[in-house]
């Protein structure tokens, strides 16, 4: 009988034992979120100045839901970065299945939103509640990743829960490994949204090339 695992409720040590994946902290494995990224002009500054605003405005009040993060926050970053326009393309709320290769287990579960061109996926962005921690959410967006059509390229996943925004990258090739970028958050005066905008665009400058 084939075990259903939801993604949701999938463990690290799961991943581990199923997939052998590992994390690395080889500084040369994941240098795409601090080298050469663009400049933000003053306009976008502004609107991500307006973004963290009105998310601190929000949640101030009330926690937020997982569905308020992504309008409130997440659907701003993917316009500012073009990813609404081609070449690339959106599908949210994706279904995923991976199957286990010589066990009887199958992940199952639904990503927020996938950015890829053509059948080249880019990023997975997996948003959580207000308050829910990226250590979380870090194995459901990994069990996704895995899911990546072009195993021999690397893909890239952004959690956030909208105080907090964390970047993933993993290959596939052998023994799959993946490594995390430091974590930006809004409760700074600095706006670190424009550290995370500027990386979105230089990862979609890397999937045109």
């Amino acid at each position: 009988m084939v075990q259903v695992i939801q993604a949701q409720d999938i463990t690290l040590e799961q991943l581990t034992e199923i997939f052998g994946l590992t994390i690395t902290y080889n500084d040369q494995f994941f240098t795409e979120w601090l080298d050469n990224l663009p400049e933000l002009t003053d306009q976008e500054k502004q609107q991500l100045d307006r973004v963290k605003r009105n998310y601190l405005s929000l949640v101030d009040r009330h926690a937020l839901s997982e569905n308020l993060v992504k309008m409130v926050v997440v659907e701003h970053l993917l316009d500012l970065a073009d990813f609404y326009i081609p070449p690339f393309d959106i599908k949210d709320e994706k279904s995923v299945e991976i199957s286990v290769l010589d066990e009887d287990k199958v992940i199952r579960g639904r990503l927020d939103f996938l950015i890829f061109k053509n059948q080249l996926w880019l990023a997975i962005i997996e948003s959580k509640n207000a308050g829910v921690s990226l250590r979380e959410a870090l194995p459901q967006c990994l069990a996704y990743m895995l899911k990546n059509p072009q195993p021999e390229r690397p893909i890239f996943g952004l959690l956030t829960n909208g105080d907090d925004f964390g970047f993933i990258k993993l290959t596939h090739q052998g023994t799959p490994q993946y490594a995390l970028s430091d974590k930006f958050a809004l409760w700074k005066r600095e706006n670190e949204l424009y550290k995370v905008l500027s990386i979105l665009k230089k990862l979609g400058q890397l999937i045109s090339q």
